[in-house]
């Protein structure tokens, strides 16, 4: 072996050997290993010849694509001090872009002695090389073709948060051997639901490389959604047909939603590692340089911040870990061709040693790189820190879920919330992303995620049902502002079933006709169960795979929220580029959006302040200007009409310029409805108990 290089980090093959470079600042040797094709043997040990600005690196002639490798790092084993070196664990490297093998759950893979009276003070020596997974080399070349970003305009975005394995596992029509595969997302029956959906951008559970936790294995159970990264540059083998490249098969997915103009945005978890706290594993960052991977209590470094309740925190003060973490985002951008991203946890993306900083290192890295600001950048805005809720705090640039948008909407529709409260939600939450020059789109809504009870559940459901995860129904939320109608899950009661659709109706169409982006759960569609789990982290079967039989089963649903789609791509003023404040103009004489009470009439203080405040109107008024440019829109006018009451009422139209009656566009009392009845200004509308009414204003 040569010295090689201390650039790039990681295995790069170059066409006649691969260079290997690795990020220690306090080892005093780094071994590279070398196994056989299966990953079952070590054929070979080789130390890293250079050390280089804190790099360890070597050059191997005649290496090529295939490559399986793993490293040994040595250094003091000081746990007190922050380190944890200890070269009978094989480790991964950090930027590998392939894998073989999964973690196995065993003594071995700890560095100390499991049950020993000095707990990890102690020191293992048993090599966890055979219970370890291994690195591979790739060949990244592909052929892309013509592949272009789709590019959707921020406005016109709508997620469609999904998970491989379970959108497409039982899915009947798809190949077999395809099912629950990046090549089965690519699959033109998956596309095509897509498609004629109307979503824009597929928003993908994480596929980072990750490890099942060993309590999970022990009750016969895996990390189903993969929140527990240990590689940031390979998608996981696990969501391969095993007939190729992991790597190709995920561009090929790339390129084939490309293709039919939708984008991949990926989950992504920086914020922590499967490696857990002190008692954790050794898989990799641990024992290659823990003091400056993870953020350790000073003066106590033996033990780790927790700011992720995972046990462990990445420190992204750190330089390196920066630049690794960027690293990664880069190479999923221009290599991998992804479209953005939804950051997990991504409050401890923005944490210095003194907290939460929306000017931080991280934050402001993405700000000024060109290939990343140059992408959908998501922020779950919170964490379990100090200071760790921050809806409305990211940087311009950042979308962030928006929790409160879903805690009002739910809460509105089961009768414990009011018009003043769910207005504001309504016009993208201006209260919270209305700031330096921050767009509507800031706002990502939602109302069901992968983390809670699905869009149906909701409705079926008064309580949780966790009992599968095996932690005695205690692990998930208490608080989902959910109503099963009258009767707790299934029923064959006719009118319990049609309320229930009603109210799944109500609330996909509040989250489609709000300002700001949407975002659907997959399935949700169709009216997906989870049975009541809304916690279904560990469950890779039946109660978290979507089922497709549904698609038949709900047609009215599906068709509804199809249609829902199309009317917010149709209209502009449903996905304004500038926030609604209700503000009178002065110039124009308009407002770009008046509250109406049930009477016709523009809604006062008395009425915001009244907590019974339960059926309401949403007048957005098309002449209003769209952008600082003060001139008249050309939007159509719009009314929305929101009953939260269990009973009917008449609702009088309101006056507005420029038409004299109101067109009824959609009536999620009447799902199947095209096109409806006009009504006269000052007349009556009969308005269903608990549902929702668009109008457009029309001569």
């Amino acid at each position: 072996m040569s010295e090689g290089l201390p650039h790039p980090l990681g295995a790069t093959w170059d066409g006649l050997g691969v260079n290997f470079a690795l990020f220690s600042a306090h080892a005093t040797k780094v071994e590279l290993c070398l196994f056989d094709p299966s990953g079952g043997n070590e054929l070979d040990r080789v130390e890293l010849p250079e050390y280089t600005d804190e790099v360890w690196h070597g050059y191997l002639p005649d290496a090529r694509p295939g490559t399986i490798y793993g490293y040994r790092v040595h250094g003091p084993y000081a746990p007190e001090a922050g380190h944890r070196f200890n070269p009978n664990k094989l480790l991964l490297d950090p930027y590998a872009r392939a894998h073989v093998g999964q973690v196995r759950q065993a003594p071995e893979i700890f560095s100390y002695e499991l049950g020993h009276a000095d707990g990890d003070l102690s020191f293992d020596t048993r090599d966890s090389a055979r219970f370890m997974p291994k690195c591979r080399v790739i060949d990244p070349a592909f052929t892309w073709g013509r592949d272009r970003r789709p590019r959707v305009p921020w406005e016109r975005t709508i997620f469609y948060e999904a998970h491989v394995r379970g959108t497409t596992i039982r899915h009947p029509a798809l190949p077999f051997g395809l099912g629950g595969t990046f090549a089965g997302m690519a699959t033109d029956e998956i596309v095509a639901h897509l498609r004629q959906l109307g979503v824009t951008s597929v928003e993908l559970l994480p596929v980072h490389f990750f490890a099942d936790e060993d309590h999970l294995t022990q009750h016969g159970l895996t990390n189903y959604w993969g929140y527990n990264s240990v590689g940031f540059f390979a998608p996981d083998e696990r969501y391969a047909t095993g007939n190729g490249s992991t790597v190709s098969e995920f561009k090929t997915m790339v390129a084939r939603l490309h293709d039919a103009g939708i984008e991949v945005i990926l989950d992504v978890v920086y914020n922590h590692t499967a490696e857990g706290n002190e008692l954790g594993s050794t898989l990799s960052f641990k024992g290659i340089d823990n003091a400056s991977y993870y953020r350790l209590i000073p003066g106590q470094e033996r033990y780790y911040i927790n700011d992720t309740g995972t046990g462990n925190t990445l420190n992204l003060s750190h330089p390196r870990v920066l630049q690794m973490v960027t690293d990664s985002l880069r190479y999923w951008v221009s290599e991998m061709h992804v479209d953005g991203f939804r950051f997990d946890l991504a409050t401890i993306l923005g944490r210095e040693s003194y907290g939460f900083d929306e000017g931080g290192g991280f934050l402001d890295s993405c700000r000024q790189d060109p290939v990343l600001s140059d992408v959908k950048l998501i922020a779950e805005p919170w964490d379990l820190g100090p200071g760790g809720y921050q809806v409305g705090g990211f940087p311009p640039g950042w979308a962030e879920w928006n929790d409160r948008y879903r805690d009002v909407v739910r809460a509105f529709w089961k009768g414990d919330s009011s018009a003043a409260e769910l207005a504001q939600r309504l016009c993208a939450s201006a209260d919270k992303f209305n700031r330096r020059g921050r767009r509507p789109w800031s706002s990502v809504n939602f109302v069901t995620a992968h983390d809670g009870f699905t869009l149906h559940d909701l409705t079926a459901y008064n309580d949780k049902h966790n009992e599968a995860n095996g932690e005695g129904n205690r692990d998930g939320t208490s608080n989902n502002s959910s109503w099963n109608c009258g009767i707790e899950g299934e029923t064959e009661d006719a009118a319990v079933l049609a309320l229930r659709e009603r109210q799944m109706r109500n609330m996909m169409a509040t989250l489609l006709m709000s300002q700001g982006t949407p975002m659907i759960l997959a399935g949700d569609e169709f009216a997906r169960t989870q049975q009541g789990n809304n916690n279904a982290y560990c469950q890779d079967n039946e109660i978290s795979w979507v089922d497709w039989g549904r698609l038949a089963s709900h047609q009215t649903m599906f068709q509804f929220t199809r249609r829902l789609i199309e009317l917010r791509q149709e209209y502009p003023i449903l996905r304004r580029q500038r926030f609604m404040t209700g503000a009178w103009d002065d110039d124009l004489e308009v407002r770009d959006v008046t509250w109406i009470t049930a009477t016709g009439e523009e809604m006062q203080q008395a009425d915001w302040r009244d907590g019974g405040m339960r059926c309401f109107g949403m007048l957005m008024d098309g002449r209003a200007k769209v952008s600082g440019i003060p001139r008249p829109g050309t939007d159509a006018t719009l009314l929305m009409i929101l009953n939260g009451f269990h009973e009917a009422l008449d609702f009088v139209m309101p006056p507005c310029s420029g038409g004299m009656h109101w067109q009824l566009l959609l009536d999620t009392n009447r799902p199947a409805m095209t096109s409806g009845r006009a009504y006269g200004i000052a007349n009556s509308c009969p308005v269903t108990g608990r549902s929702v009414m668009l109008f457009r204003l029309a001569s």
